[in-house]
């Protein structure tokens, strides 16, 4: 099973079993569930939070219960800034004489608007102890998130200004129905492990031994995600004035051959993002496709591999999807649109770049939803 598989596996069963909680529906997010107070009430049980002074919690829905356990432990709680738009951190700062009620707001999402501030870079962050969500995770301490990595990229960054070490725990919490076995083969290097997983009735100790991530991996960061999210740009100013090698995926010079495929390619994603009435040709609205002109008679010469994408947001333009192709360097022949019923079809001559397509574009966020990408149902037969 992919990661895709599990994630859809979760969210399916949290809706069908009745364990799904507020806000629903829980598919595209780290779910709330019955019982996520109660798993939340565990933390204080924990050494590792007893003696933490900064706890960092992320600002989903079922981790409100640990967000309030640390205000009411009078920790610093940093919760991140949503998708790291204006900053990494923000330290909820209760007011004077709090009581039980306004720490209980100050732990909701509505309360670290209020109730924040921002802490920049130089803010000298040592964050004791890491709170995150998970969709799925093993008792070995494999975890998958919803498939955008903030909280993979979050954690790096916390490393790249030194607010975490290696030995910072780190802890997620989930319904029981959520811990799962998971193949080591789908982690990737720059993947979060967890050291603690608390359920509604269990507190698993992982023993985790998989390193975490030990820095920002700049090669997996595009220009794209550096123009999102401004103190990434700060931080790899700093790291590249300390010497390191800062060069982005997209920045890696192309080979003979790549070039040659991107050259040819250039007027499969040249054409107009909007479809054009002319004769024969489908009415506005109706799906849209584009296809290399010189390859009018593909189908019928070359044997064709097909990816489905979709989960495409109803905001989302046919022009970004290709940018983020042409960003990849997974151009297929013909892209045929179908933003009306939030998906796309990629068709390209060899299966290995389709499959390459699938592996760069699975999870990837474009327009705030993270895409659902696989190789079409009729080439699955096939293979």
């Amino acid at each position: 099973a992919s990661k895709w598989d599990i994630r859809e596996k979760v969210w399916e069963h949290l809706e069908a079993s009745g364990l799904a909680e507020f806000p629903r529906p829980v598919h595209g997010r780290i779910p709330n569930f019955k019982g996520s107070l109660q798993a939340c009430c565990s933390l204080r049980e924990l050494e590792v939070f007893s003696r933490a002074r900064e706890v960092k919690v992320d600002p989903d829905k079922p981790l409100e219960g640990a967000r309030l356990a640390a205000l009411q432990a009078r920790k610093t709680l940093l919760v991140p800034t949503p998708r790291l738009r204006t900053g990494l951190f923000n330290r909820i700062v209760p007011p004077p004489g709090a009581t039980k009620e306004v720490l209980r707001k100050c732990a909701t999402s509505q309360g670290v608007k209020e109730f924040s501030v921002p802490v920049g870079l130089d803010g000298k962050a040592q964050v004791d102890l890491v709170v995150v969500g998970s969709v799925a995770v093993s008792e070995k301490g494999w975890r998958i998130g919803k498939g955008e990595g903030y909280a993979d990229m979050e954690y790096a960054m916390m490393v790249s200004m030194g607010a975490v070490q290696e030995d910072t725990p780190v802890v997620t919490i989930v319904h029981d129905c959520q811990v799962l076995d998971i193949a080591e083969e789908l982690l990737d290097d720059h993947d979060l492990t967890v050291d603690y997983i608390l359920t509604p009735t269990r507190t698993i100790q992982t023993n985790c031994k998989r390193p975490k991530p030990q820095g920002i991996m700049w090669h997996k960061v595009s220009s794209e995600m550096l123009g999102k999210i401004p103190i990434l740009k700060t931080l790899r100013s700093r790291e590249k004035q300390a010497g390191k090698d800062v060069t982005l995926r997209d920045e890696h010079p192309p080979s003979a051959n790549t070039s040659r495929a991107a050259l040819s390619n250039k007027k499969v994603m040249a054409a107009n993002t909007q479809p054009r009435a002319a004769p024969g040709s489908a009415p506005v609205g109706q799906p849209h496709v584009e296809s290399d002109p010189g390859n009018a008679r593909l189908e019928g010469s070359v044997s064709i591999t097909t990816v489905y994408v979709g989960n495409l947001p109803a905001s989302l333009r046919v022009s970004e999807l290709k940018s983020a192709l042409r960003e990849l360097q997974v151009i297929p022949v013909r892209l045929n649109w179908q933003g009306a019923q939030h998906r796309a079809f990629l068709e390209y001559r060899d299966k290995g770049t389709a499959l390459r397509a699938v592996s760069s574009l699975q999870g990837l966020s474009l327009g705030g939803g993270a895409l659902r990408v696989e190789l079409a149902k009729s080439q699955r037969s096939k293979g």
